[in-house]
């Protein structure tokens, strides 16, 4: 619709008609702006000329996201300190903004090629978001330059190549948050990130970065989510160095490496944000100019959060080498959310202490080597959703109850020894008779053989006392009794004790 033309515009200074169908004009008279947001509407093709009508030094905050803009030829407003146009389908080269830019996001477009180092000039940047484009090429090193300023710089679902500049953390900085998931990069981690003491989000998955596991980062006391999904790392998850490294930590992700040996429970030991009781608070990671967002697997699902609640934990090392047996510490991680560890070569049985996870909404162990019965314990569990205990090596009975009752075979399926729903094996009573046999052979049985001995044990003594005559009276027939009852070693003793 048109925009009517009874309002003072010459007056204005904020103008706020987000969350509209607008797709008409705006007058000419709206110089003196100082805030304009048009962001969700249908405003479709170039930026439309009235908007430049803006005054170039007053305009400081521009939001025109979630629009079908396609083109933007320049970038006029000399003091601009908020310009978001990400949610278009811009195309084209990445354009630079003004010096005085602090936020700058244009992701979810269509733009493409190198980021220029022009970029490095914008000292006052605090947030670069160039998410979800196709921008490729080498990542500007000379990014480092901003590090007194950058707190987010966010670049994932890219095509951008080669290593993570190290002089990008060159310099002690205020980096809050580092996304670069869904790249190209390769090589080591830089360990100049142990710069980045104030780090909170730290997403790499999705490239070719390789390496052991980095331990130094548990160095950094406010991180809180740690994504290395789908990457080159290997070897073991090493034991900590730090005394509580990664309190803070709520989101582990490692899926999807070549991780071996067993799995890290003195990292387990220390995740102390797991551990605290959920709050009904609903706060969410980030600040007011930015959303921390990342991709997570749920439920079996690759889901963009696209803002993280601080209760949210989860911990995700499935699609590794990890073997060993499951801790039964995880039981005390009572606030996680979901726990994965499919398609590694843990051995053992389920710890029941999982059952103390009150919180959990989805378990996934299949494709392991498990044993053993499934813990009447895990019923307990009244938020679980999702149960994956596939492909193993479990039996006995599967437990029912609760949220048991709401889930499917597939939940078991490749376990030839469960029996019970869903399933359509039923439950011989084998393992039941056989440990009814076991209570009545000792209340019955097990009284019949007390009779045998006692009266053998009346007998016993006049034949014993007999026997044992002969045999402490003569050699021979004492080794013809040991012979009889225990073989060589009662020999043995026999020959030392008669010299």
């Amino acid at each position: 619709m048109a925009i009517q033309q009874r309002i003072p515009w010459k007056n204005l200074q904020l103008l706020d008609l987000s969350s509209n169908f607008l797709d008409g004009h705006l007058p000419p008279g709206i110089g003196n702006l100082q805030y304009l947001s048009l962001s969700h509407n249908q405003i479709r093709g170039n930026i439309p000329k009235w908007i430049w009508n803006a005054d170039t030094d007053s305009l400081y905050y521009l939001n025109l996201s979630h629009n079908f803009l396609t083109n933007i030829d320049r970038i006029p407003w000399k003091n601009l300190q908020y310009l978001d146009l990400g949610s278009n389908i811009l195309h084209g080269h990445l354009p630079i903004p003004p010096p005085s830019i602090e936020v700058f996001s244009i992701s979810h477009n269509q733009l493409i090629g190198e980021v220029p180092s022009l970029i490095c000039n914008l000292s006052s940047l605090k947030v670069l978001d160039l998410a979800n484009n196709s921008l490729s090429g080498k990542f500007p090193p000379c990014m480092g330059n901003l590090s007194g300023n950058l707190s987010v710089l966010d670049l994932r679902m890219n095509k951008f190549q080669g290593t993570i500049p190290t002089k990008l953390f060159a310099k002690e900085n205020i980096l809050r948050n580092l996304n670069l998931n869904g790249n190209e990069f390769e090589g080591s981690l830089p360990q100049s990130l142990l710069n980045c003491k104030k780090l909170e989000v730290l997403d790499i998955g999705n490239n070719q970065i390789n390496g052991t596991f980095p331990y130094w980062l548990e160095s950094l006391p406010m991180l809180q989510v740690l994504i290395f999904r789908s990457n080159k790392f290997y070897g073991s998850v090493a034991s900590p160095m730090a005394r509580f490294p990664f309190k803070k930590l709520r989101i582990l992700d490692l899926a999807d490496n070549e991780f071996s040996g067993k799995l890290p429970t003195k990292y387990f030991e220390s995740l102390m944000a797991m551990m605290e009781a959920n709050t009904t608070k609903l706060e969410y990671m980030g600040e007011d100019y930015y959303q921390d967002s990342v991709l997570v697997e749920m439920k079996g699902i690759l889901i963009e959060l696209v803002k993280i609640q601080t209760i949210f934990t989860t911990i995700d090392l499935s699609k590794n080498n990890f073997e060993g047996e499951i801790p039964k510490l995880l039981g005390n991680l009572r606030s996680l959310k979901g726990l994965n560890f499919s398609h590694n070569k843990l051995t053992g049985s389920i710890p029941p202490s999982l059952g103390n996870l009150s919180s959990l909404e989805w378990l996934d162990l299949s494709s392991n080597q498990l044993v053993g019965r499934i813990p009447q314990q895990l019923t307990d569990i009244t938020f679980l959703e999702v149960l994956n205990l596939s492909n193993n090596s479990l039996d006995g009975p599967i437990p029912s109850g609760k949220q048991f009752d709401t889930f499917e075979n597939t939940s078991y399926s490749g376990n030839l020894g469960l029996c019970g729903l869903p399933l359509t094996k039923t439950c011989s009573n084998d393992v039941d008779e056989v440990q009814k046999e076991g209570d009545e052979y000792e209340q019955t049985n097990g009284f019949d053989i007390w009779k045998i001995i006692v009266i053998g044990y009346g007998c016993g003594v006049v034949v014993g006392i007999s026997i044992g005559y002969m045999v402490l009276s003569d050699r021979r027939i004492a080794l013809f009794f040991m012979k009889k009852l225990g073989g060589e070693r009662w020999i043995r003793r026999i020959r030392r004790w008669k010299g």
